[in-house]
């Protein structure tokens, strides 16, 4: 019996080893493999993306279109395979494709050494190149290096970014990050940006033809798109490039890109190209060599999270105290108003109220309704949370029982002075706990605000993941620092209480 259980042991000790071993104790079915057995062949994009690589139809939203579309289209064909995308976040396309969620990944990927270190790249489908667009009525910028001391939108975690980090511009004072393409052109027209850094083919869709808008510079920092395929899978990556191959000397590539208006002469260059895609050798900075850069850059947006919270949560207390008290005491008709308001506010998503106050407002073209990202993150982060402090406040004043307000009144006080020394200092006392919990809570949804440019603590957590891929270590790291921000708020609520307490 004793050496049933040491074999058992042993046998279970050999099963974890393999389990948690780099190499597994198995080998894993390649994903040319999978395709060909269950005749579907799944990869990973981005719709949000835009034009011209994958979007949906403005005429047809049902339908999936774009030149990287068609490209995977032929693919999936030549695989025998029925195509099928996944809707995946950009920063995020190659941590899922490493996870297993779809073959392939694919959204104009910029074939970089980082990347390489962690999938395999097709031989490059498209050479892209930079392009600076400006207002029409700019002189001052007309090469790159007039870019410095600018403010310049591109994409998050893309070439351009790259490109212009390279030129000595700093992300979050000179460059602007933008979550899609959309944001920066918008934000350029009306005035908030001096420039657009992004690829060349995306400004042809969206800026070429914006008579607020042009081109200036010649195009520059070339590189390539590269389709994305896991490590493992070294089938599929051999046969995709056997068929890419094959589409750029039948032509069928070129066919493509004439038809989306995207062929130059640059491109017959692919079918030539010879780099060994693999990149075999690089090494990768030790932990604590990146986190010497990176956690200090993690701390400087933490400041910037610290800042929207602590003015939100003030303006969002002083309103909600206000819209509470008007509607208990003030007329009917302004306390329905406010009424509305408070449902409104919290029945719509606080991204959603976001994207309204940034990008709506300058779209009813009054001047002063443009407010910078800082700006409008406060006003944001203060009318939403206003709303629910309106709600903890009047059921704090309802906790307090009618017979103070007549015995103020009976004291000869007017009802604005009995609400003020009598009945919200007693209210107070019940409102802090919800309160401070909202102000904790408000550390988390200030991450929302990086959907209109502001890099705050998460979205420096994000951009340096989606660079470095070392999401777990960088997680674990801005966990700690939110944990930090957010627990002496909680201790100094709870020194409040009990201060409060002994006072009764």
């Amino acid at each position: 019996m004793y050496r049933i259980k040491t074999f058992n042991f042993i046998y279970f000790l050999i099963f974890l080893l393999a389990l948690f071993s780099g190499s597994p104790a198995y080998a894993e079915e390649d994903a040319l493999d999978r395709i060909q057995r269950t005749k579907i062949f799944q990869w990973g994009t981005d719709a949000e993306g835009g034009a011209p690589f994958c979007f949906y139809n403005p005429e047809n939203p049902k339908e999936l279109i774009g030149f990287e579309v068609d490209i995977i289209t032929k693919i999936a064909q030549k695989l025998g395979a029925k195509s099928v995308m996944i809707q995946n976040d950009w920063d995020g396309l190659i941590p899922a494709l490493k996870r297993g969620t779809f073959d392939m990944a694919t959204n104009g990927i910029e074939v970089t050494e980082d990347r390489k270190r962690e999938i395999n790249f097709t031989r490059p489908y498209y050479i892209y190149t930079q392009q600076m667009v400006v207002a029409k009525d700019n002189k001052n910028i007309k090469k790159p290096d007039d870019l410095k001391g600018k403010k310049v939108g591109t994409l998050s975690a893309s070439a351009a970014m790259n490109a212009l980090l390279d030129l000595g511009l700093q992300a979050g004072n000179e460059i602007k990050l933008y979550p899609t393409v959309v944001g920066p052109y918008t934000d350029l027209e009306n005035g908030r940006l001096d420039a657009v850094v992004l690829d060349y083919i995306i400004g042809v869709y969206y800026a070429r033809d914006n008579k607020a808008l042009k081109f200036v510079g010649k195009p520059f920092s070339k590189g390539y798109y590269g389709f994305c395929i896991r490590k493992q899978d070294k089938k599929l990556l051999a046969k995709v490039n056997e068929i890419l191959f094959e589409m750029m000397d039948s032509g069928e590539i070129e066919n493509i890109y004439k038809k989306w208006g995207i062929w130059t002469e640059e491109q017959r260059k692919l079918i030539s190209y010879k780099e060994n895609i693999e990149m075999k050798g690089l090494k990768r900075k030790s932990t604590l060599e990146r986190a010497s850069k990176e956690v200090p850059l993690l701390l400087k947006s933490a400041l910037v999270t610290i800042q929207v919270c602590i003015i939100s949560m003030t303006f969002a207390i002083i309103l909600g105290l206000s819209i509470a008290v008007i509607r208990m005491y003030g007329s009917k008709p302004l306390a329905f108003i406010l009424a509305a308001y408070v449902e409104v506010i919290r029945g719509t998503p606080l991204l959603i109220q976001l994207y309204l106050i940034y990008y709506g407002l300058p779209e009813l073209g009054i001047g002063f309704l443009r407010p910078e990202p800082f700006t409008a993150a406060i006003i944001g982060l203060s009318l939403n949370y206003a709303a629910y402090e309106s709600e903890i406040y009047r059921a704090g004043i309802k906790s307090i029982p009618k017979g103070q307000m007549e015995a103020a009144l009976a004291l000869g006080m007017t009802k604005f002075m009995a609400l003020r020394k009598v009945i919200i200092p007693q209210a107070v006392r019940v409102v802090i706990p919800p309160v401070t919990n909202d102000f904790i809570a408000m550390f988390k949804d200030s991450s929302l605000v990086s959907v209109i440019t502001m890099v705050e603590l998460t979205k420096q957590y994000n951009y340096l993941a989606s660079t470095t891929y070392d999401y777990i270590g960088l997680g674990l790291i801005t966990a700690a620092i939110y944990f930090i921000m957010s627990y002496p708020v909680s201790l100094f609520a709870k020194r409040i209480e009990k201060k409060l307490a002994a006072e009764r």
